[in-house]
């Protein structure tokens, strides 16, 4: 909205200096101070509002709760990420380009997924109901996300010219095209690329959302975590939205993805501030509401830039914990169904709690966990260039 009236007052009256809103960078720089600012201010109201409410977090006790005391974080407000949730859209919607197909759906990526975290922590703090909202209904909210957002790119036609595409990490100018069919059988002329795309998108948003959800265990582990990410999205959307780099870098250039920039740089902001208050001993936990829709928008903006193949290495973190978390399910399942009593590979998951349970403190598994995170982001823009 600042951007349009920032618009009109440079058509009109020519005042000095107006002129550098069309930059995306200039832009994507002030939606991230717009971010961080109202993390910042908003922050401390909604924690002390949430307190007076008494909307605190429960902690669970499971088998392992001897190894692992998390009781003193009991009280600590949750539904958090509601001020992650509220920066990032004020932000997008007060410097992004409102008439882009782009921000429509990340914005809806992250009010969707959103709702259905808040309701899941609603259920569980406000309403005492340990369960949270059904698992089949998280599920149905996130492949229902899934089918809209591999739609809108598939079908749409602002994206007719890429919709079978995405680039290949390693591989100069060389793109996966989603619709094999045409080339296994070229003389039916067939037309299903739809076909492998749309349950790529579904399987995309309902893991890193998922992911990100169970990565949220440690103070401020999620969220700084999820802001690195974010810092290498921003590069990602903006190489894809430039011309120069795309070409240099042999990626495709996907001419209005720029637009994402002032997302996902207000994004890395608004987690940033939230660790203000989520950093260790922390002041309030993001819930479902942050980690669901946090999850949604990397995966949404992974698919809408062509970089989807990149996540496994820029969300290592992510996908590990979520590994971790298979692995232990499978093998004490496994080993229950043999021997009667079932055996866990870790002393705890998700992975994070493993390490916790050996003796290292959170903090310092927090801050080891971030520098990984640094180390892939890295890595992820490398194989840009390694072509």
């Amino acid at each position: 909205m600042l951007y349009y009236l920032m618009q009109y007052l440079e058509a009109q009256y020519h005042p000095p200096g107006f002129q550098v809103i069309e930059f995306i960078t200039v832009r994507a720089t002030l939606a991230a101070i717009t971010a961080l600012v109202i993390a910042l201010l908003v922050g401390r109201r909604v924690i002390r509002w949430l307190g007076k409410k008494q909307i605190g977090e429960t902690i669970r006790h499971g088998p392992a709760s001897g190894v692992v005391d998390h009781s003193h974080k009991a009280g600590t407000p949750t539904m958090g990420g509601v001020i992650i949730v509220l920066a990032i859209l004020v932000s997008t919607l007060l410097w992004g380009a409102l008439t882009e197909v782009y921000v429509w759906l990340i914005v809806l990526a992250t009010v969707w997924m959103g709702a259905f975290g808040f309701a899941d922590d609603y259920i569980k703090v406000v309403r005492k109901d340990k369960a949270g909202l059904a698992p089949r209904i998280k599920v149905v909210g996130q492949v229902g996300l899934g089918l809209i957002v591999g739609s809108v790119l598939y079908f749409h036609a602002d994206f007719a010219s890429v919709r079978d595409l995405t680039d290949l990490p390693f591989v100069r100018n060389w793109h996966f095209d989603y619709n094999v069919l045409a080339y296994v059988f070229p003389e039916a002329g067939l037309e299903l690329g739809w076909a492998l795309f749309i349950p790529v998108a579904v399987f995309t948003v309902t893991a890193t959302s998922n992911a990100v959800n169970l990565t949220d265990g440690l103070d401020g582990l999620a969220a700084g975590t999820t802001a690195i990410v974010a810092l290498g999205l921003v590069a990602l959307c903006y190489i894809s939205g430039n011309s120069v780099l795309a070409e240099y870098l042999g990626v495709m250039h996907l001419p209005t993805a720029g637009e994402l920039t002032i997302y996902a740089g207000a994004m890395a902001a608004a987690c940033l501030g939230f660790l203000w208050f989520n950093g260790y001993p922390a002041s309030v936990f993001m819930g479902d509401t942050g980690a669901l829709s946090l999850g949604a928008a990397i995966s949404t903006l992974a698919l809408m830039v062509k970089k989807e193949l990149l996540l496994p290495l820029l969300c290592l973190v992510f996908f590990v914990e979520t590994v971790s978390v298979i692995i232990q399910t499978w093998y004490f399942r496994r080993t229950r169904k043999r021997t009667g009593a079932g055996k866990r590979v870790f002393l705890m998951a998700p992975l994070h709690h493993h390490f916790e349970a050996q003796g290292l403190h959170e903090v310092k598994i927090a801050v080891r966990f971030w520098i990984v995170t640094v180390l892939t982001v890295l890595a992820t823009l490398l194989t840009l260039r390694i072509q």
